[in-house]
C-alpha cells in the first residue's frame, strides 16, 4: 500500500478524479435506495451526484492540460490512511440520519484531502491547482447545504423522519413486542407449574428452555407467514419473523435462567423478580412506541401476567 507522502502531483490529481467518480456513484446509489420512502432526500443526493460529475469533468480537463490523456488508476484503498467509503446499501440500513451524516462526512473528507495535498507540494503551480480544488470542495459542501435547505425544509424533513419512525415501529417494534409479550407471559404457566410440582430447579429450567425455544420457533414462523409486508407496509417477513422469534425466546428465557440456581427458594424469588422486570419493560415499550397510557399498559400486562402466573402455581401445586 502506498503512502500519501510518496504520491506525485500527477498521482494526486488522478486520485482526485477517482474519488470524485466514486463519490458521485455513492450519491447516486443513495438517491436510488431512498427514492421510495424519502423522495425529497433522494432529490438532494441526485443533485449532489450531478455536482460530483461536474467536478470530475473539471478535474479531467485540468489533468489533460498538465499531464496528457492517460490517467492512471489511483484509488483510496491503495493509499495508506484513507477512509474507504462504505457502500450505500450498508449505510442505508442504519437509517436516514446515518445516510445524511455519512454524506456530510464524505464532503468534509474530500475538502481535507485537497487541503493536505496543497500543503504538501512545493511546486507553486501544483499548490495553486490543489488549492483551487479545495475551494471547489468547500463550495460543494456549501452548495449541498443550500440544496438541502431548498429541497428539504424542516417540515419535509419532519415528515420523512416521522415516516421512518412509523416503519421502524411496524417492522421491528411491533413484532418484537408481540414476541416479548408471548414469551414472557405464555411461558409463565409451564415454568412455574413445573417448579411447584417438582421443587427441583433443574426440572423447571428444562421445561422453561423447551417452552421458550418452542414458542420462539412457533411465533417466528407465524409472524413471517402472516403477510409479505407489501400491502401492510410491515417490511420483510423474514426480518419480522426473526425479530419476533428471538424476542419470544428471550422473553421466556429471562425468568427461566434463575432456575439454574440449585436452591429452590432463592431461584423462585429471583425468577419472580425477573417476571416483574419483564412486565415493566413490556409496559414501557407499549407506552413509548404505541402511545398506550403507562398506567393502562401496566394494569393490562400485570393483570394478564398475574393470571397466568397464578394458573401455573395452582396447576403445579395440584401435582
Amino acid at each position: 500500500m502506498r503512502k500519501f507522502t510518496t504520491l506525485s502531483d500527477q498521482d494526486i490529481l488522478a486520485l482526485a478524479i477517482s474519488n470524485e467518480e466514486e463519490d458521485g456513484r455513492i450519491y447516486a446509489d443513495f438517491a436510488y435506495v431512498l427514492r421510495e420512502n424519502y423522495p425529497d432526500t433522494a432529490h438532494i443526493f441526485t443533485d449532489m451526484a450531478e455536482e460530483e460529475d461536474e467536478h470530475r469533468r473539471t478535474l479531467i480537463d485540468l489533468y489533460v492540460r498538465r499531464f496528457g490523456s492517460h490517467i492512471p488508476l489511483v484509488r483510496r484503498q491503495d493509499i495508506a490512511g484513507f477512509m474507504v467509503r462504505r457502500p450505500a446499501w450498508q449505510v442505508q440500513r442504519q437509517g436516514i440520519d446515518a445516510v445524511r451524516r455519512h454524506a456530510r462526512q464524505m464532503e468534509m473528507d474530500a475538502a481535507r484531502f485537497y487541503r493536505q495535498a496543497a500543503l504538501r507540494t512545493t511546486d507553486a503551480a501544483t499548490r495553486k491547482l490543489l488549492g483551487d480544488l479545495a475551494v471547489a470542495e468547500d463550495r460543494h459542501e456549501q452548495a449541498a447545504g443550500v440544496i438541502e435547505l431548498k429541497r428539504l425544509p424542516a417540515s419535509k424533513r419532519e415528515d420523512e423522519d416521522e415516516g421512518a419512525r412509523r416503519r421502524f415501529i411496524l417492522q421491528v417494534i411491533q413484532p418484537g413486542l408481540v414476541g416479548l409479550m408471548d414469551g414472557s407471559v405464555s411461558t409463565l404457566a409451564p415454568v412455574f407449574a413445573a417448579a411447584f410440582a417438582t421443587h427441583q430447579p433443574w426440572q423447571a429450567f428444562l421445561v422453561g428452555i423447551a417452552a421458550s425455544v418452542g414458542a420462539g420457533i412457533s411465533m417466528g414462523f407465524a409472524e413471517a407467514l402472516s403477510d409479505d409486508g407489501k400491502l401492510s407496509g410491515r417490511g420483510a417477513p423474514l426480518l419480522r419473523g426473526l425479530v419476533c422469534g428471538l424476542m419470544t425466546t428471550a422473553g421466556g428465557i429471562g425468568h427461566t435462567i434463575p432456575f439454574l440456581i440449585g436452591n429452590f427458594s432463592v431461584a423462585m424469588l429471583i425468577a419472580m423478580l425477573v417476571v416483574v422486570v419483564e412486565l415493566f419493560v413490556i409496559s414501557w415499550v407499549r407506552w413509548r412506541y404505541q402511545e398506550t397510557p403507562f398506567g393502562s399498559a401496566i394494569v393490562q400486562i400485570v393483570v394478564g401476567g398475574a393470571l397466568v402466573f397464578a394458573a401455573g402455581i395452582l396447576i403445579g401445586s395440584a401435582g
